[in-house]
């Protein structure tokens, strides 16, 4: 086996990404022009909600927030959850030059070297985010909770609301394991456990798979970005052997496995239930007033899931009579061979997720089957342009108020765009990662790694396997036997077409050896 010193960083220009998918950082200055002078166009309106102790939780450095909650227990044994959303559309003109612009982009693009916003940043990170200790306007949701969690009353007014504090989820994790959230979710783990198993009643599926990202590192340290100003930072020096690519004028980046906290898990569990309220409130209207826009995801065909429980005898996995795929997939400690092989499968599950118009006319589908109950987008109108406008018909609807026009002229393009946009999303993460992956090992083809094998080969399809150290998920040719852990070679790490290919060659069988 050929022998090459680690790499813990490598040099990664992602703008030939950004030019493939033909991505534009600049925003137009008309669009701009219109996001910096832009006024609350209901703050006559508004109801002074700044008495809630709001606070917001958001990946560490994060400027455009687009919820804050507080979450308070009731004296019947209850919840009453305030949960605000920026609102964008109080910032946007119907007609105006960053409606045209945002309409075109349908999302925010994240690449590891920037974003693509949907909204210039002056309005994304500035006056409509919900930043700490600022006055803001929001849609400010309201729902009422029995004690199992499940929502009895809920509604959406708008409010202006004053955010108390910007949290992480890493801190919030911290904090709950000391005993020590702030006052504002000292419910929430209660909460996001009561309604995590809420969804696995209703058959929802949550996958644990590793998460790839991509991060800056310091060609100084060899730390995170920003890691630098840490108090053992020094204890990081860099020396001619640290295995770092020598430095060039690009930024070195890493990756890492993404860690996911039940901190990550809880306030996943408030935007899901605020989304299914506003699902029940569009669906509630008939005739004209039956408008609306979900997110929507067929049932998965009955052999998908019986190939998954032959997977399952396979490696090894009891499936009790009755359980859901779902519950099953929660049992597992995603850390063995079996439940990634098995959470590797169940992404077969969640396919066909769309934008469903409710324009008058039964749709086909109205569940979201990986939840278990109709759906919306409503929370991050910061980052989808889908948001604006269900919050309209939401908003409407709780005063009583016709849907405004441009909502009703618009909503059938707002679901286009962002069918498209989820399209470019999707293909875009996976190119930033494989040009991470194969430049990271384009010095080390050749070289043996030890690896898990989550799916088998099947007909021309390649079997897939997880290497560790670095993080890749990658095909592998050979034929390498599914749940097993194995010894693979690195055979192809080409930047160029951003691919990475192992080969799997089994043992020499003993008794074959012998003779």
């Amino acid at each position: 086996m050929e022998l090459h010193q680690r790499i813990l960083s490598a040099p990664v220009d992602f703008g030939a990404v950004r030019t493939e998918f033909g991505l534009a950082s600049d925003y137009p200055s008309e669009a701009v022009s219109e996001a910096r002078d832009a006024v609350d166009a209901f703050a006559g309106a508004r109801v002074d909600r700044r008495d809630i102790e709001l606070v917001t939780i958001d990946p560490p450095g994060a400027m455009d927030l687009d919820q804050a909650l507080a979450l308070e227990r009731t004296p019947a044994g209850g919840f009453r959850l305030y949960y605000a959303i920026a609102d964008v559309a109080a910032f946007v003109r119907p007609d105006g030059p960053l409606a045209r612009v945002s309409l075109a982009r349908g999302e925010t693009f994240y690449l590891p070297d920037g974003t693509v916003p949907l909204h210039p940043q002056v309005l994304s990170e500035g006056r409509a985010s919900l930043l700490p200790d600022q006055d803001r306007a929001a849609a400010l949701w309201i729902i009422d909770c029995d004690e199992h969690a499940e929502p009895q009353h809920y509604s959406v007014t708008r409010a202006l609301v004053r955010s108390r504090a910007r949290l992480d989820y890493a801190t919030v994790q911290a904090a709950a394991d000391a005993g020590e959230l702030h006052p504002s979710i000292a419910a929430l783990p209660d909460f996001g456990r009561l309604r995590i198993e809420a969804g696995l009643n209703r058959g929802a599926i949550s996958l644990r798979l590793p998460a790839q990202s991509v991060i800056r590192v310091d060609q100084a340290t060899g730390l995170e970005a920003g890691a630098a100003d840490a108090p053992d930072a020094a204890q990081h020096s860099r020396s001619d052997d640290s295995g770092r690519a020598p430095v060039t004028g690009l930024d070195h980046w890493q990756l890492v496995i993404e860690p996911r906290t039940a901190a990550d898990d809880w306030n996943e569990q408030v935007s899901l239930l605020t989304g299914m309220c506003a699902a029940l409130i569009m669906l509630k209207g008939e005739g004209d007033d039956h408008l609306g826009l979900l997110r929507t995801m067929p049932p998965p065909a009955a052999s998908t899931v019986e190939s998954m429980r032959r997977t399952a005898a396979a490696v090894g996995v009891p499936w009790p009579k009755g359980d859901s795929v779902g519950r099953v997939l929660a049992g597992l400690d995603p850390n063995t061979p079996a439940a990634l092989v098995l959470m590797s499968e169940a992404t077969g599950l969640l396919r066909g997720a769309s934008y469903t118009l409710l324009n008058g006319q039964p749709p086909d589908t109205v569940q979201h089957s990986g939840i278990g109950a109709p759906y919306a987008h409503v929370t991050a109108p910061l980052r989808r342009l889908s948001d604006r406008y269900s919050t309209e018909i939401c908003l409407a609807r709780c005063a009583g108020t016709e849907v405004p026009q441009w909502v009703r002229d618009g909503l059938g393009a707002a679901a286009e765009s962002m069918r498209r946009g989820d399209a470019v999303a999707g293909k875009l993460e996976r190119a930033c990662i494989d040009l991470t992956e194969s430049t990271l090992l384009a010095a080390r083809t050749g070289t043996d790694f030890d690896a898990i094998v989550l799916r088998e080969a099947n007909g021309t399809r390649p079997a897939e396997i997880f290497v560790a150290d670095p993080p890749v998920l990658a095909k592998c040719a050979g034929g390498p036997p599914e749940g097993k852990n194995v010894t693979v070679r690195l055979t192809v790490a080409d930047p160029a077409t951003r691919t990475v290919t192992f080969t799997y060659t089994p043992e020499p069988d003993p008794a074959a050896v012998a003779e």
